[in-house]
C-alpha cells in the first residue's frame, strides 16, 4: 500500500511554508539586491572559489504565475501544448552530421560519448577528442532509438536503454544498433515532442544490471515508474509515483528505487521487490506557488558512503534526504543559479549543472565541482546545459547543452577537472542532447 501523501503540488500552499535548514520563507522570484556580475570576462580564470552572500528575498503573489509562463520547468496551465513541434532557438545552431569515416570498424572505443537526442530520434557517439579533452572530438555515428529521447544508462554488458516517448529502447553500443523497443505498460497520452512530453524521463540500471527503473511522466498526472527485466525486455512490474519523475536513482544495495518528483517536490521510494511506495516531501524552499514555481527536485545522486540523496537546488542550497528516516537537512552551495543534471566523481566528488537565468538576479550557466568537505569551485559555461556525466577516472566532466527549455545549444562542454586554469572545451554533438554516458 503507498504511504499517505503530502500535499499536491496542484494547489499553492496557504502560507509561506519553512524547510528544514531554510533561513526564512523564499518566495518563487528572486529580487535583485545589485547590479548582476557583467563584466565578469571570458577570458579570465574559468574555476573561481565563492562564498554565499547570504538568502536573497523572493516575491510572492500574482507575479510568480506571470512569470511562470515564462519558466520551461513549470507545467500545469503554464504548459505548451502538447501536441506542438519543438521550435529550434536561435542559439540552437546546427547539428553536426556525424561522420562515417571517424567510425571506428567494429566494437565502439572506451571513452567514447554516448548522448540522447531530444531533439530527434536518436542516440549519437561521440569521440571525445585527444585523451577525452574534446580539442578535435566530433560525432561519428547516430541510431535511431525512438522519439524525444531524454535519459540513458548503460550496462556493463555494452547496453544502453534509453528512456524516449515511446518506449525504453535498447541499444548494442560496441556495434552501434537497436536492438529493441520495449513499450511502456503506463499510458501517457499520445506520442510526442518537446519538454511536456509523456512518456520516459529519468532512467537507472539495478546494481547487478537485472533490471532497468524507468520514470514515465503522465502529463497533469502522478507518473510511474516501470520495471523491466533485462534480460526478457519485458515490464515486470508499475509503482506509481508523483509528477513528472525527472530522474531515478537506485540505492547501492539495490533494495529501493528513488523517483524524483519534479512537480510533487517530493521523492519516492519504490521496495525493488514489493513496490510499495511512500513519498518524502524535499522543499526547501516550500511548495508556494504550486505548478507555477520552478524551485522544485530535479536531478538526484545517491551517496555511496550513506545511502543518503543529494538534491541541489538553485545554486544556494542542497537537500541532503536520508530516505530511511524522510529527513533532509540543508548545506549551502555557492553557484546561485537554477539547478539541473548532477553526478559524483570516484571520489565522491559532486558535479552539479547549472543552467542559467531564470531569477532577475541569478548568475549565469556553470559547472559547480563540489568537494567531498563541502569546498566549491564554480566553472563558469557559455550558455545553457542540462546534464552531465565523468570520466572513468574522474578527471573531465562532459556537460551537455540540450537543455530542457528554449535556448539550448547541440553540443558539449569539456571541463578539465584537475587543471582549474583550462578553459572548457566545446565540442558540438547530438541534436539537443539531455542525457550523457560515457562508454
Amino acid at each position: 500500500m503507498t504511504a499517505p501523501r503530502g500535499p499536491r503540488a496542484a494547489a499553492a500552499a496557504e502560507g509561506p511554508r519553512a524547510a528544514a535548514g531554510a533561513e526564512g520563507p523564499r518566495a518563487a522570484f528572486r529580487q535583485a539586491s545589485g547590479p548582476r556580475a557583467a563584466s565578469r570576462q571570458a577570458s579570465g580564470p574559468r574555476a573561481v572559489s565563492r562564498r554565499a552572500s547570504g538568502p536573497r528575498a523572493r516575491r510572492l503573489g500574482l507575479a510568480l504565475i506571470a512569470a511562470a509562463l515564462l519558466a520551461g520547468c513549470a507545467t500545469g496551465t503554464t504548459e505548451a501544448d502538447p501536441g506542438a513541434p519543438d521550435v529550434p532557438s536561435a542559439a540552437s545552431g546546427s547539428v553536426a552530421t556525424p561522420d562515417p569515416s571517424r567510425a571506428p570498424e567494429g566494437r565502439t572505443p572506451d571513452g567514447t560519448l554516448l548522448v540522447a537526442d531530444f531533439g530527434s530520434d536518436t542516440v549519437t557517439f561521440v569521440d571525445p577528442g585527444r585523451d577525452g579533452s574534446g580539442e578535435g572530438g566530433a560525432p561519428i555515428a547516430s541510431v535511431k532509438v525512438g522519439t524525444a529521447p531524454y535519459g540513458l544508462v548503460v550496462g556493463e554488458d555494452g547496453r544502453a536503454w534509453v528512456a524516449t516517448a515511446e518506449g525504453v529502447a535498447v541499444v548494442d553500443t560496441q556495434q552501434r544498433t537497436r536492438l529493441a523497443l520495449i513499450p511502456y505498460a503506463t499510458e501517457s497520452g499520445p506520442v510526442t515532442t518537446g519538454e511536456y512530453r509523456g512518456g520516459g524521463m529519468g532512467i537507472a540500471l539495478a546494481p547487478d544490471g537485472s533490471h532497468v527503473y524507468v520514470g514515465v511522466n503522465v502529463p497533469g498526472e502522478d507518473g510511474a515508474v516501470e520495471v523491466i527485466d533485462t534480460a526478457t525486455r519485458e515490464v515486470t512490474g508499475t509503482a506509481q509515483v508523483g509528477m513528472r519523475p525527472f530522474d531515478v536513482d537506485v540505492s547501492p544495495d539495490g533494495r529501493e528505487v528513488y523517483a524524483t518528483d519534479h512537480d510533487s517536490f517530493d521523492v519516492t521510494a519504490v521496495d525493488a521487490d514489493t513496490l510499495k511506495t511512500r513519498r518524502m516531501e524535499v522543499a526547501p524552499y516550500g511548495t508556494e506557488g504550486g505548478l507555477g514555481s520552478w524551485l522544485k527536485p530535479h536531478y538526484a545522486v545517491v551517496r555511496p558512503a550513506d545511502g543518503k540523496l543529494l538534491l541541489p537546488f538553485e545554486g544556494e542550497r542542497l537537500a541532503v534526504l536520508d530516505p530511511r528516516t524522510g529527513k533532509v537537512t540543508i548545506e549551502r552551495m555557492t553557484a546561485n543559479t537554477h539547478q539541473h543534471g548532477a553526478t559524483l566523481t570516484p571520489d565522491g566528488t559532486l558535479l552539479v549543472v547549472g543552467t542559467g537565468p531564470i531569477g532577475s538576479d541569478d548568475e549565469d550557466p556553470s559547472l559547480t565541482v563540489r568537494a567531498p568537505d563541502g569546498t566549491e569551485r564554480v566553472v563558469p559555461l557559455e550558455g545553457p546545459h542540462e546534464d552531465v556525466a565523468v570520466s572513468a577516472d574522474g578527471s573531465t566532466a562532459y556537460v551537455t547543452g540540450g537543455f530542457t527549455r528554449d535556448g539550448y545549444w547541440n553540443g558539449i562542454t569539456v571541463v578539465d577537472l584537475d587543471d582549474e586554469k583550462s578553459e572548457p572545451v566545446r565540442l558540438t554533438a547530438g541534436n539537443r542532447p539531455l542525457g550523457i554516458a560515457v562508454l
